[in-house]
């Protein structure tokens, strides 16, 4: 008999692609792991992962195994939720990550309420402008505002959120305004920088085509937090959320600058894997923070007269 434990290690194995990522995942070794891969392998008679000095692949036999797993780990999850619904409190440990600014206003002041709520859930809370990788680092829910893709995770859509550049008076009074896309390679442009970033270029709509710049700047950060002191301090042109930015904008600390061509939008969305059935914990947690994050966008915007899509 195959055991539920042996499943998870499989379906973790061949998800994050190497034994060592598995087991940091899992809190095992690689070698507790690799055995465990060996022994069900022997137990079914097939190899289920071909193995590289870089990288691990399914099988064609462990792509069907895999399948079934997936309804087998979906069918323990719903009976666990079966009780969980039957009077049992959420419980566990939540896995949570978010951006630094969404995740300090936003996010951290909800983890007291479902404590309050939910005593028997542990939260670990990491605020981080880097994406993680999510099944590496066994996240159960992240809160994201970019340009999605991480496709084998469920996607709850908060708000499709508008970007705007922009920068102080002080700044416009020494610089004039860029009057076209390619003028923004000639300014100081604060960066959204670290491994892995693709921020250091900028995606701009004119009309129906869009422009790619490869912007540069004197100074950058890995926290969009900082960025918005700095271009408040009048140290260049930023890229920001609308409603990140929409209080410094009514209040004229900010000006918008190529507003005929605008930057392209992101998604402000939950991610969290894709099971049929989610824990009570997770689906609890989901929806108290895709309420906060709605209000949240939707009362920052309504400071510049706009409305989150």
């Amino acid at each position: 008999m195959i055991s539920l434990e042996s499943i998870r290690i499989f379906m973790r194995s061949a998800e994050s692609g190497s034994f060592s990522a598995a087991g940091r995942s899992l809190r095992l070794s690689p070698s507790v792991i690799s055995y465990r891969i060996q022994t069900l392998e022997e137990h079914l008679g097939c190899l289920l992962l071909t193995r590289t000095t870089r990288r691990m692949s399914l099988t064609e036999a462990g792509r069907i195994f895999y399948d079934r797993c997936l309804d087998i780990t979906a069918a323990v999850e719903q009976a666990e939720k079966s009780v969980e619904t039957a009077g049992a409190a959420p419980r566990g440990v939540l896995k949570v990550t978010a951006p630094i600014g969404l995740g300090r206003r936003v996010v951290a002041p909800l983890v007291p309420l479902f404590r309050e709520r939910h005593g028997e859930t542990d939260v670990r809370l990491r605020l981080s402008e880097h994406l993680l990788d999510l099944v590496q680092e066994a996240v159960d829910v992240a809160i994201r505002l970019s340009q999605m893709r991480d496709s084998t995770f469920t996607l709850r859509k908060v708000a499709e959120i508008e970007r705007i550049l922009c920068a102080a008076p002080s700044y416009l009074d020494r610089n004039p305004a860029p009057a076209e896309p390619s003028d923004l390679l000639q300014h100081d442009c604060l960066l959204l920088r670290f491994p892995g970033s693709e921020q250091f270029r900028w995606t701009l709509v004119d009309g129906d085509e869009t422009v790619t710049l490869p912007i540069s700047g004197h100074i950058d950060a890995d926290d969009g937090d900082t960025l918005t002191e700095w271009a408040l301090a009048g140290e260049g042109i930023v890229m920001k959320p609308l409603f990140e930015v929409a209080a410094h904008i009514a209040e004229g600390r900010l000006v918008p600058v190529l507003e005929g061509t605008p930057p392209t939008s992101a998604t402000l969305g939950l991610l969290y894997p894709s099971r049929k059935m989610l824990s009570a914990r997770t689906k609890t947690f989901v929806d108290m923070t895709h309420e906060a994050l709605r209000a949240h966008v939707t009362g920052e915007l309504a400071r510049v007269g706009k409305r989150p899509a």
